[in-house]
């Protein structure tokens, strides 16, 4: 049987592969142009590259930004809704919020059409009861027409539908009968949880995406069992875990930021195996700078977020900062004479003008490339042979230099400082403004570009250190294979802890605890262990906010036990005493949601195999003159795999590898960790 696990991670600009073998413990990789508008055709390639024979490979897991992009370009299928009466236009109000907070109007399209958001006879109550009884040929007659108008997906969303999924659920089924592909979402199977917009939208987009997403994923799994692949092919969610690709398909709203989830996932795991249990993460690929922070081991999750304007997803996400301040964004400046960096990108097609594709205006990667720190003759992805140097600096000194006054090192070196001045601001967004102090943290840069710029966040944030991993440029096809299977869980209650029915909280664990154990049966995976966790968002009545609040549960023969009222009250005052600083008195608590996840430890591998075997002392392959702070130096180049356990390289120098390249400014030293991963921080010039 093999013992082959890949991970897959389709970028902006590159798709990244991470090949494990299980048996003999080695790894490689491969990084290869991110194809359009077909992923497919990069995800196989870069598949091919590692392994020619498909029947080798035991697990393939895949982090995917098909949904991502489809929600940011608009690019899903023409959607139809299904709603209350009064409800229609619930997607388009929202919150009443406004893309920008100072002006007085904005502008808000909504993914699904008005005349494709029909309403239906029905009404159920808050507290469940249902006074109309659903009208199901109005709901057949709706579907029809909504066919008839080209909806490739509809969405069924009737109001309180958490509270009692009976009419909606009714609707649901009158609709499969007759709706001519499975691209069916329901409200109350998505998302049970209170606040009509939140749960509308999430269904809403989850519909949105089925046709794009599962379209995508089945002529993955088609070329790869033509291939010869008859392993396990799973998907990376949103919250750092993995699910079957049946359950991608059903859920795709899940895959949002699945490629940044999985760095983080590998982030924490290098970091703490190698003694750092906080970690700020920075993953710079060709189009986008991701930060997270993981404190105390733990990675910091979101019950919401928003894609773009408007679009609101409330389902469980790693919380990811984004920026565009990656490789290929373009640097420009404006009409008030100010030097921007995106978030236009170059991406990988025409890529930047280095590249020679077509593109005219400079990027942060031909800044990088003038100033002599990316070496031109050796370009990471294999896409080219060569860096076109010169045209670079024309590109810096037409749309830079000239329009600012400043000579070609000089705009290069003010592109790099822009792009770091952002990447610092979005650190310091996950960090300080969060309560967290960056001495604390070691901070982890990844994907292609990251390490780049280890030396200048150090100095611009104040962290003590940076820990580059042994394959920077690959971390988050890494996390493929590290990830967990998790399953999660949302049921509203909405009780006061004084007149909570333990017993229905109870059921409700219940029925999680099952539905996740069922899809982990269903798994052809083998698990070293399986947890189930339980939440609560609590807050005083009253309030609107609430905050998350860990109960114990017991489970033994897989009947759960749930907590005591007691027990409850002494649990959210904990947790709102660590948010708040203080109770408060008298107050009366309130549970509105139950959070449930189910997670099926996987096997980790030992990152100790990554680790170089080599013992010789490290010994530069070359010279070359670099750009820093207005001079240039002679610097040493490295091969940087070849570097050996304790080597200490100090700046300025530049370890190559074939997934990025790693840069140590003057004053600071790189030392190679057991694992493989190479510790920057302060020390002696060579």
């Amino acid at each position: 049987m093999s013992a082959r696990m890949i991970g897959v991670d389709v970028g902006g600009t590159f798709t990244d592969v991470f090949v494990l073998d299980e048996a003999t413990g080695t790894a490689s990789v491969a990084k290869v142009p991110t194809t359009k508008p077909d992923q497919s055709g990069g995800f196989l390639d870069g598949i091919g590259r590692e392994v020619s024979d498909l029947s080798q490979i035991a697990v393939v897991v895949h982090g995917t930004t098909a949904g991502t992009n489809a929600l940011l370009e608009r690019k899903g299928a023409r959607t139809g809704v299904i709603t209350t009466q009064g409800l229609r236009d619930v997607l388009e109000m929202r919150r009443r919020d406004r893309p920008r907070t100072w002006g007085l109007r904005g502008d808000f399209e909504p993914v699904v059409d008005r005349r494709d958001r029909l309403e239906v006879p029905e009404r159920t109550l808050a507290d469940g009861t249902i006074r109309t009884a659903v009208n199901l040929d109005a709901v057949r007659d709706a579907a029809r027409q909504l066919q008839d108008n080209g909806c490739e997906a509809v969405a069924i969303l009737f109001a309180n539908a958490y509270a009692n999924p009976e009419n909606e659920a009714a609707a649901v089924k009158a609709v499969r009968a007759i709706w001519p592909n499975p691209h069916v979402s329901a409200s109350h199977e998505i998302l049970p949880e209170i606040r009509e917009f939140e749960r509308f939208s999430t269904t809403a987009l989850n519909a949105y995406l089925q046709p794009e997403v599962s379209g995508y994923i089945g002529r993955l799994e088609t070329a790869l069992q033509k291939g010869g692949f008859d392993g396990e092919f799973m998907i990376v969610q949103s919250n750092g875990g993995v699910m079957a690709v049946d359950t991608a398909c059903r859920l795709p709203i899940r895959t949002a930021l699945s490629g940044p989830a999985a760095g983080v996932i590998a982030a924490g795991y290098i970091a703490q195996s190698a003694g750092f249990d906080n970690v700020i993460t920075g993953d710079m690929g060709g189009t986008s700078f991701d930060v997270s922070l993981i404190a105390g081991g733990q990675s910091m999750l979101s019950p919401q977020t928003a894609i773009d304007f408007g679009m609101v997803v409330r389902t469980p996400m790693i919380e990811i900062t984004t920026i565009g301040a990656g490789g290929g964004s373009i640097a420009w400046v404006d009409k008030g004479g100010l030097l921007n960096i995106g978030p236009e990108s170059a991406g990988s097609d025409p890529g930047p003008v280095a590249y020679g594709l077509g593109n005219d205006r400079p990027t942060v990667t031909d800044a990088n490339v003038v100033l002599g720190r990316i070496d031109p003759d050796n370009p990471i992805g294999g896409k080219l042979e060569r860096l076109d140097t010169d045209a670079a600096a024309n590109a810096i000194d037409a749309h830079v230099g000239a329009p600012l006054g400043l000579s070609t090192l000089e705009a290069a070196e003010a592109i790099l400082r822009v792009a770091n001045s952002r990447m610092a601001g979005a650190i310091r967004l996950v960090s300080i403004e969060r309560g967290f102090d960056p001495k604390r943290f070691a901070f982890m840069p990844f994907g292609g570009g990251g390490a780049l710029h280890a030396g200048a966040m150090l100095a611009e944030v104040g962290i003590a250190r940076a820990i580059v991993p042994r394959y920077p440029g690959v971390t988050s096809a890494m996390g493929c294979v590290i990830a967990d299977m998790r399953q999660d869980f949302v049921q509203t209650v909405n009780s006061l802890v004084a007149t909570l029915d333990e017993a229905t909280l109870g059921g409700f664990m219940q029925d999680h605890t099952d539905q996740g154990m069922a899809l982990l049966d269903a798994a052809r995976t083998n698990f070293e262990a399986r947890e189930v966790s339980f939440e609560l968002d609590m807050a005083y009545i009253g309030q609107t906010h609430t905050v998350s609040v860990p109960v114990p549960a017991q489970i033994e023969n897989g009947k759960v036990t749930p907590p005591t009222k007691p027990q409850i009250e002494d649990a959210f005052d904990t947790a709102y005493a660590a948010t708040f600083g203080r109770l408060l008195k008298n107050g009366t608590r309130r549970i509105l949601n139950l959070r449930s996840a189910v997670t099926g430890k996987r096997p980790k591998f030992d990152l100790a195999t990554l680790a170089p075997t080599t013992t010789e002392p490290p010994a530069p392959k070359s010279t070359r003159r670099v750009h820093f702070e207005g001079a240039w130096h002679d610097t040493a180049i490295y091969d940087r795999l070849a570097l050996p356990v304790d080597a200490v390289i100090y700046g300025p120098a530049i370890l190559e590898q074939p997934d990025t390249t790693v840069l140590i400014e003057p004053g600071l030293q790189g030392r190679v960790d057991r694992f493989g991963n190479t510790i920057i921080e302060p020390g002696k010039e060579a």
